[in-house]
């Protein structure tokens, strides 16, 4: 993400740590209160800081939001492509994508959740960053589906249009966590989302793999 959120305070690694404390007590709050009711001041008391020391880092509450929602989006940025990158075949690097993708989402539930209900508060350039920011991740999974299709693992399919697909399907284990998570594993979910997903399109070639795997 090449959006950089305006601090008062010039080292990285102080930067670094006392954002961390504003996101995780703002991604808190603003999953169990909103955004709109939720203040400075409650993040600055959640967080263990001053209400002074948090406009150091940040311009408005605005800028809070946009930084948990871009921790999401710069999760999925780092470790979708070291997920990939540990597969030999183009099916197994579909498969960890998959894999990869729902584990971000479940470490970041509330964040997750956060990004449907609250990124149309952001104003409208900091929401195209978010927007930006989710086209170019989403972009690794619909690369690695392109692969496969050259390597006849998959049918034609439009890539960018199945990467959406599986991107909503990882997004529903925050989503309707509330219940999911009484019917089944994280593991299972994934196990089930990728057999769901896949069977679909698989090739003869890419059906045999994956029984295989």
């Amino acid at each position: 993400m090449s959006y950089t959120v305006a601090s008062a305070v010039e080292d990285p690694d102080l930067i670094q740590k006392r954002r961390k404390q504003i996101v995780d007590a703002a991604t808190e709050l603003f999953a169990k209160d909103g955004f709109f009711r939720t203040t400075i001041k409650d993040i600055a008391k959640l967080a263990g800081v001053s209400p002074g020391l948090v406009y150091q880092y940040v311009t408005d509450k605005d800028d809070v939001l946009l930084l948990v929602l871009l921790e999401v989006v710069e999760a999925y940025a780092r470790e979708l492509p070291v997920a990939i990158a540990k597969a030999s075949s183009p099916l197994d690097r579909l498969v960890a994508a998959i894999s990869a993708y729902c584990h971000i989402v479940d470490e970041r539930r509330a964040a997750t959740v956060l990004a449907y209900r609250s990124t149309k508060s952001l104003p409208k350039h900091k929401r195209e960053i978010i927007q930006r920011g989710e086209t170019q991740t989403n972009q690794i999974i619909a690369d690695v589906i392109q692969e496969c299709i050259e390597g006849g693992h998959i049918r034609d399919v439009n890539p960018e249009l199945f990467a959406y697909q599986i991107v909503m399907n990882a997004h529903a284990w925050a989503l309707k966590a509330w219940h999911l998570k009484t019917i089944c594993t994280l593991e299972q979910y994934i196990d089930q989302s990728v057999s769901i997903l896949l069977r679909g399109v698989l090739t003869k070639r890419g059906e045999a793999e994956l029984t295989g795997r």
